[in-house]
């Protein structure tokens, strides 16, 4: 491995920490009852009444939770780069669903926070309302939200279990970022306690980001020389 891709490599292993740090922040941040998927009316009165105290914590909390989801995008391609051997066709599976699922959970947080706050601030509670509730029920809203579940609850399994099969890190680090991760996923907006759940998440990050750097650290490989022929 040259030192470029040294480089490349070293920079993927640091979006796994930053991943882990903005994802818990997002949770952590999020005024108590916000973190929803608003499809009724009653609902989207609700969560308005919540967010016109915090409207600035729903801003922090949302960019949180963008750039979060975009870096665990490139958290699940620096993850598949540690897969050699058997279940490496499977990761990059896995990499491809989980990376479309968050930048499909980007797109869906954006219709809970910036969304959210800005409703607050410029409409009508009953106006805010209909355009939350509208928006959410939408095409696009919907395409979107499966896509993001689909990615939130398919990739990390997919993953984890490449990352068994191939023992390129201890089983027990495999298991630990499929559990940690799925614990992650469940939180809802709880205030500070959510930090301890996520916890385990945040610790099979640093630690498959810790291999990563690691392995970028190994000198390449010789390639084997050719067998000489024999003469008939």
């Amino acid at each position: 491995m040259d030192n470029a891709a040294r480089t490349r490599q070293r920079v993927l292993a640091l979006f796994l920490p930053i991943a882990a740090v903005l994802y818990i922040s997002a949770e952590a941040l999020s005024p108590k009852g916000t973190d929803q998927v608003i499809t009724t009316t009653a609902t989207a009165l609700n969560v308005l009444s919540i967010a016109a105290r915090h409207p600035a914590q729903l801003y922090v909390a949302g960019s949180c939770a963008l750039f979060g989801l975009g870096a665990l995008a490139v958290s699940y391609a620096a993850i598949a780069a540690l897969v050699r051997g058997r279940g490496s066709a499977l990761a990059t599976v896995a990499a491809l669903i989980g990376g479309i699922g968050a930048f499909c959970g980007a797109i869906t947080n954006v219709l809970v926070y910036p969304n959210l706050a800005a409703a607050t601030a410029h409409l009508t509670p009953a106006a805010a309302a209909r355009f939350l509730v509208t928006t959410f029920n939408s095409g696009f809203g919907q395409v979107f939200l499966y896509a993001y579940f689909i990615g939130q609850y398919v990739a990390p399994v997919l993953m984890g279990y490449a990352l068994w099969r191939s023992r390129s890190v201890p089983r027990w680090l495999a298991a630990l970022f499929v559990i940690g991760l799925y614990v992650a996923e469940i939180q809802s907006s709880g205030g500070a306690i959510v930090v301890l759940y996520m916890l385990p998440f945040a610790a099979a990050m640093v630690l498959l980001a810790a291999r990563i750097w690691q392995a970028a650290a190994l000198p390449a490989s010789q390639p084997q020389p050719e067998p000489a022929s024999v003469p008939a």
